[in-house]
């Protein structure tokens, strides 16, 4: 039976690169892991095996590191940027380059004596940004994961469907806990518009983020996911579209009567697994969604 090539790209994954700004006895940091996938007029390299319009998964590596040095690291956004132009305006046959990555963040150690170039590993989110160019039109999702948030009251979980297997008791009052996966494709899309602030952005994203968990009087999960993406819509005009993938962190009260005590709301059980899956999509009205309902193919 006769086949043909579909989909194909290829490049050089999880390549960490670490940049020190020094700026002279203050040091800057940028930690990050970024991988670059290539595709366009590859289909020979696949029937053949001829490597005539292929550049070199380690060549996209050294670039990398190149780019770092001859560049810098200004933002995650702007250096993906930077790589994604280069790949496509560079060589004739990469029609359309994807950038992934991930940041790390530091903090500074603040420490006696001359100079600040101490820093700690942040125990929080880690940051993330695609960058997809394919010669003419731009597109950059960012987002983060793994940011652990909770609230310890001002959540309940009650009026649901219930039928011979609920067992689930109605919550009046419940810890709300999750780790934020969230998403954000920026309005931003060619070369003729004024670039983003990349690093504002991130940072007050978060912020509207952060603020809608807390200052919003849960009665589902679903409800503060909604309220997260709707602020971060409506203060964030560069943004069009937000995605969340939100796991509830069940906290069950402890069954504390067989100790003759009574459980006030004090002691939880801290549950890993099995956990509810919360996901949807938040879209400015007249936009389409283009973040895959799948984040872990994005």
């Amino acid at each position: 039976m006769p086949t043909i090539l579909g989909q194909n790209q290829y490049g050089k994954a999880e390549n960490r690169v670490v940049r020190i700004t020094r700026d002279g006895t203050t040091h800057h940091i940028k930690d990050l892991n970024v991988s670059v996938a290539l595709s366009g007029d590859m289909d020979e390299v696949h029937y053949s095996g001829s490597n005539a319009n292929v550049l070199p998964t380690d060549t996209t590596k050294n670039t990398v590191y190149a780019f770092a040095k001859e560049h810098g690291i200004e933002s995650a956004e702007q250096f993906g940027i930077h790589l994604a132009r280069h790949f496509v305006t560079s060589q004739e046959t990469v029609h359309r380059a994807r950038i992934r990555i991930e940041e790390y963040a530091w903090e500074r150690i603040e420490a006696a004596g001359e100079g600040e170039h101490s820093f700690v590993r942040k125990g929080q989110e880690t940051r993330l940004a695609q960058i997809t160019f394919d010669g003419e039109k731009w597109e950059v999702v960012s987002g983060l994961k793994d940011l652990t948030v909770l609230n310890s009251t001002d959540s309940e979980f009650w009026g649901y469907v219930k039928d011979r297997y609920t067992t689930l008791k109605e919550a009046y009052d419940r810890i709300l806990a999750t780790s934020v996966s969230g998403r954000w494709r920026f309005n931003w899309t060619d070369d003729e518009q004024e670039t983003p602030d990349w690093e504002t952005s991130y940072e007050e994203t978060r912020r509207h983020m952060l603020q809608a968990f807390a200052e919003t009087y849960s009665l589902s999960l679903q409800q503060t996911m909604y309220q997260m993406g709707t602020r971060i819509i409506d203060h964030r005009g560069e943004i069009d579209e937000v995605r969340f993938s939100l796991p509830n962190s069940h906290h069950f009260l402890v069954d504390m009567e067989p100790f003759g005590l009574k459980n006030d709301n004090e002691v939880y059980f801290a549950a890993d697994r099995p956990y509810g899956l919360i996901e949807a999509t938040v879209l400015r009205d007249g936009c389409e969604a283009r973040i895959p309902v799948d984040l872990t193919n994005l």
